[in-house]
């Protein structure tokens, strides 16, 4: 029980109080039109008025919210000011995009029910302008504003509108049109088949963003009527008397509802102003490919230079390509270790986007590209990630799934750089590294580091310090084979490394007890990248094998 506080305990603090504030919002907004003010329209509307106005206000409240979870700048400023007081509130910002993504499903329900509740408010509307009888107070207060070119409370003019043309010829009508259709390709297009395979369709439409933001700040809501000269609960009974001689009810004014949505946004949306400037102004600073190196297995490595750059180890930057793209950025795990004079990014091509980068490097050709021929990059960062805060633990383990590997390259180079070759002392004792991947091919281009560490710390007799675990997931029979006659070889046959490969999937259960029962009283940082599904597996074996002695503390890259 203490583990899972440990981990998840502020993560389900937070959720609870953005319930929390949901849920009140939605209830104080529900009593507000209960109240006289509103009785008026509540006759026409019923109980649909609330019911629209309440999911209203918590659309303000969490408009105000869904874009501060991507502006990475000021979660990057954000992390390393907090860091140093509370790593565990600077973890909950690696969660970003956990939240994002909450956000928004709390927008789209919230949206579902203000259309529901609009769409019985045309129906009423529509119902009071077809009973046309002076002896009913609804179709009396329809007729307000009728030929005097006065405000008034009900939309439809006539028992012959259609609904439908009220909806695309008011301001109300069309802006809650088109905050509805970007709504739902912003969320459509968002869904997990469409950004992995179509990212583009998926980067395009999520710029309709602005138009999102933008149409709610015009977008009005009810009308209200003046108190001053007409009380409803002493005139709503003698509607037939107003504005006669001697009555001391005259008939309601209404005037429209200014929007209000802008007073909960105008914040957020400075701060994702300032966020775009600062990338921009980042995209512009010049950046030098120093080295393109074309790996067999598919993989597209660039060594790049940057005046200026600073990184820490497992860190990320966006990279963009005018050349292929002036619009796209995506996000690529730094590789390289921050001791180094360059910084480098290794990709992986599997799109579009990464398959014109490729060719533009000269992946596609067999002679050496010359540097004045290599396309122009752009740098967005570098921001800070959970890997961060690996040195953080006296025990730590790596888990990287195929490409997933990345931001480990970087946290053993930095070991290299720091305890091998300038001998300094580090927090960490004892780093347990996993590798999974489903072919060979893909442990070609990360073998070359793994052999210049086990050399090395074979020479110096550091072998205890790093323990490495690599698993072919998937192969061949006629493959597993012929490994398997290789086997007794000093080094392996794949890797060429002397730890020998490992079949199959590792038995998570085995590994979390061996490593509780070898460090007591410690804290091990369990670093993930990979998928999902390895993750809530990881996840699970932290809460089930932590005890009063030993915690495991669950960090994953979520970019």
């Amino acid at each position: 029980m203490g583990n899972f506080v440990a981990n998840e305990g502020l993560s389900i603090f937070v959720i609870l109080v953005w319930l929390g504030i949901n849920a009140y919002l939605f209830v104080q907004f529900y009593m507000n039109f209960l109240v006289k003010r509103w009785l008026y329209t509540r006759v026409l509307l019923g109980q649909a008025l609330p019911w629209a106005r309440a999911p209203a206000a918590c659309l303000n409240f969490n408009c105000m919210l869904i874009l501060l979870p991507v502006c990475r700048n000021l979660l990057s400023f954000l992390r390393g000011t907090i860091q140093c007081c509370s790593r565990t509130a600077a973890r909950q910002l690696d969660r970003n995009l956990t939240f994002h993504k909450l956000v928004a499903y709390m927008i789209a329900f919230h949206t579902a029910v203000h259309i529901v509740a609009h769409l019985f408010n045309f129906e009423f509307f529509m119902d009071a302008q077809l009973n046309r009888n002076t002896s009913l107070l609804t179709f009396v207060l329809s007729e307000i504003g009728t030929g005097d070119n006065a405000s008034f409370l009900n939309p439809i003019r006539t028992n012959e509108t259609n609904p439908t043309i009220v909806m695309f010829t008011t301001i109300a009508g069309l802006t809650g049109v088109a905050i509805t259709l970007a709504l739902i390709l912003i969320i459509s297009s968002s869904m997990e088949v469409i950004r992995r395979s179509y990212f583009e369709v998926f980067w395009y439409t999520h710029h309709l963003f602005v138009i999102f933001f933008i149409a709610p700040l015009i977008h009005v809501g009810q009308t209200f009527a003046s108190l001053d000269t007409n009380d409803p609960d002493v005139c709503a009974d003698k509607f037939e008397e107003w504005g006669g001689n001697g009555s001391n009810c005259a008939v309601p004014v209404f005037a429209g509802n200014p929007p209000g949505t802008w007073k909960w946004v105008v914040a957020p949306m400075f701060l994702y102003v300032c966020e775009r400037i600062i990338r921009i102004y980042r995209s512009h600073q010049k950046v030098v490919i120093t080295k393109v190196v074309m790996h067999p297995s598919k993989t597209l490595e660039l060594q790049m230079k940057k005046k200026g750059f600073r990184m820490e180890v497992g860190q990320y930057v966006f990279i963009q390509c005018p050349s292929v793209s002036r619009l796209e950025w995506h996000p690529f795990t730094l590789t390289s270790a921050p001791e180094e004079d360059y910084f480098s990014a290794h990709i992986r091509i599997v799109g579009d986007w990464t398959q014109e980068l490729y060719e533009a490097c000269g992946g596609d050709k067999t002679e050496p590209q010359e540097a004045w021929n290599l396309p122009k990059v752009a740098i967005d960062g570098p921001f800070g990630t959970a890997s961060e805060d690996v040195f953080r633990y006296e025990v730590v383990m790596l888990v990287g799934a195929g490409i997933g590997v990345t931001p480990f390259a970087s946290i053993l180079k930095s070991v290299w750089y720091k305890r091998i070759q300038n001998n300094q002392d580090v927090f960490t004792k004892k780093i347990y590294f996993y590798w999974l991947c489903p072919e060979t091919e893909a442990f070609e281009w990360f073998a070359d580091l793994l052999q210049s560490l086990e050399g090395q710390m074979a020479e110096k007799s550091m072998t205890d310090f790093l323990s490495y675990n690599i698993y072919l997931t998937r192969w061949k029979e006629t493959e597993a084979a012929h490994f398997r006659v290789h086997h007794e070889a000093e080094n392996d046959p794949i890797t060429g490394l002397k730890q020998k490969t490992l079949y199959g999937k590792p038995n998570w259960d085995n590994e979390f007890t061996n490593i509780a029962a070898k460090h007591p009283r410690s804290k091990v940082g369990v670093f993930l990248c990979g998928p999902p599904g390895l993750g809530k597996s990881l996840e699970k074996q932290c809460l089930s094998h932590s005890a009063a002695d030993v915690k495991f503390i669950f960090n994953k890259e979520n970019f």
